[in-house]
């Protein structure tokens, strides 16, 4: 296995952020050669990568040039774009340029990281664009799987939300019995190299992907018992929330309320028995005893 990995070439986009970054990993893990597209080579997180073994290339989704080179001589391509740093029209360009540069390189399978449920007509921007993006890639003819995320447990580390929650409060406007479902991103990572090592399995598979899922009051009670302090569920009005958090969050957590991602995560775990649980989440991320913040 790890001969057969160790000579096939991963470009990996993204490959200082999150999900990029722990697919890069995973795929050093299992042996294969990784080229991390940056458009930083000397950043930290950049290095970091570097050190564990991948090899970095300056590119930009903005540049064709820069991803023709990237893909030079490539096996397999992950890709992923980040709306809330590109906007809508921007991602969708960004996505299409990539996945057509794969194609014109001959890739022989392209990983593209979409988001859960955004087949489902959901009228959310962020959802829609990564729609636009797959039937792009659907219609080149590339060897290609979809990965589709629901939200991330990494977002609770977010500035707003893990000192309100490390103080006590856990305040989101929905309701104490919504279904809410999870992944841990390096589980993404995880899956996604799992899909370049066995092709034969994941081409042409699109899968929604969730780790864990409870009522957000059962999330405020998990905080509360690996903290080790109580944590209250507040729900905040939603005209509230939207003058908080802007128009695009507001309308993802409606429809959390109102919709929901529909993943079967009890048949997603009997496959992938490594799915982070949000508990272990929590643990291995600092919040177990964590102190208030200051």
């Amino acid at each position: 296995m790890g001969t057969r990995n160790g000579d096939r070439l991963i470009v990996v986009t993204g490959a200082t952020g999150k999900q990029g970054g722990a697919t890069a990993r995973h795929l050093l893990q299992k042996g294969f050669q990784v080229r991390g597209v940056t458009r930083d080579p000397a950043s930290p997180a950049a290095r970091s990568l570097g050190e564990a073994g991948a090899s970095l290339i300056q590119g930009d989704l903005d540049d064709r040039t820069s991803l023709d080179a990237a893909l030079e001589g490539a096996d397999g391509a992950f890709s992923v774009q980040n709306f809330w740093e590109t906007g809508y029209e921007r991602e969708i360009e960004q996505g299409i340029r990539f996945a057509d540069a794969a194609s014109a390189a001959g890739i022989g399978h392209f990983v593209y990281a979409s988001v859960g449920s955004a087949h489902r007509d959901t009228g959310l921007s962020h959802f829609e664009s990564k729609w636009k993006i797959e039937n792009h890639i659907r219609g080149l003819g590339l060897p290609y799987t979809v990965l589709r995320p629901v939200f991330f447990m990494e977002n609770w580390e977010g500035p707003f939300l893990r000192p309100s929650i490390l103080s006590g409060t856990l305040a989101l406007p929905l309701d104490r019995a919504t279904n809410f479902q999870q992944i841990a991103v390096d589980d993404i990572g995880s899956i996604a190299a799992s899909a370049f090592e066995d092709p034969d399995r994941w081409v042409r598979r699109e899968v929604d992907l969730a780790g864990d899922e409870g009522s957000i009051a059962d999330i405020a009670e998990t905080f509360a018992r690996v903290i080790g302090r109580p944590v209250a569920y507040n729900q905040v009005p939603w005209d509230d929330y939207r003058q908080a958090a802007g128009d695009e969050y507001h309308d993802m957590f409606r429809w959390f309320q109102d919709v929901g991602y529909d993943v079967d995560v009890p048949g997603l775990r009997s496959e992938f028995a490594q799915l982070t649980s949000f508990a272990d989440y929590l643990k291995r991320h600092g919040w177990e005893g964590a102190e208030a913040a200051g």
